[in-house]
């Protein structure tokens, strides 16, 4: 059994829809932002960065592994599934798998705190982080005029890591206009079951940040981050 301690956030989604894809049982553990859970002493032994998600694997000694992309290709590895164990196909899902951790993630994270949650409007870094997130989006869109998939022809980590970044693209005011084959990707994760349950752990808000329904989105944030723990 896994137990994973995530939040709401794409980071989050990353670990769950990884773990819903694989089919590993695992229980959900809240850790609330607001309350700065990430920050005491219980979290910390498991995540000395104070950052979600993280996990503690129980069928192996209770190993803690922690940083998102490190528990993806943690998880892939145990199940034997969604990374490729050699060749061309496994260096291109770590390359594109990267992509979304040094560029994707950091560049949409500044986007969101300058465009929603900075007390001043500074419009050069707003522009700055929204433009470098559409370059971004636009590099995933010419390797997905090439590939079905992020690495080549199989789905694999590399296609949730990124997809649980840019499907929130309004929330961080970007706009995906004339990028069609994200789009059709877009489409074509939002049909896979796993993933979409995935992105319900903890619980359900990424469709509203998906749909844009930003007041929404806020209400029920902040409601939902008053629970303790699923």
């Amino acid at each position: 059994m896994i137990d994973l301690y995530t939040a709401p956030t794409p980071n989050g989604w990353k670990a769950s829809c990884t773990l819903e894809e694989l089919g590993l049982p695992y229980n959900a553990h809240l850790v609330n932002l607001s309350e700065g859970d990430q920050k005491k002493p219980d979290f910390l032994a498991v995540n000395p960065n104070g950052r979600i998600p993280a996990i503690i694997d129980r069928d192996a000694g209770d190993q803690r592994v922690f940083e998102s992309g490190a528990i993806m290709i943690y998880l892939a590895e145990k199940a034997g599934k969604l990374l490729p164990t050699s060749g061309p196909a496994r260096v291109e899902t770590l390359g594109w798998l990267m992509f979304q951790m040094g560029g994707v993630g950091p560049m949409m994270g500044q986007a969101n705190v300058f465009y929603r949650y900075f007390p001043e409007r500074i419009q050069p870094a707003i522009d700055r982080y929204q433009n470098e997130s559409r370059r971004l989006f636009e590099v995933l869109d010419g390797r997905l005029g090439e590939t079905e998939w992020l690495a080549g022809e199989e789905f694999t980590i590399a296609d949730i890591a990124n997809w649980c970044w840019s499907r929130t693209y309004k929330w961080s005011g970007v706009s995906i206009d004339g990028l069609d084959n994200l789009q059709r990707w877009h489409n074509a994760m939002k049909a896979r079951p796993a993933c979409r349950k995935g992105v319900e752990v903890p619980f359900k808000i990424a469709s509203l940040l998906e749909e844009g329904r930003d007041e929404e989105a806020e209400t029920f944030e902040e409601n939902a981050q008053k629970i303790v723990q699923l």
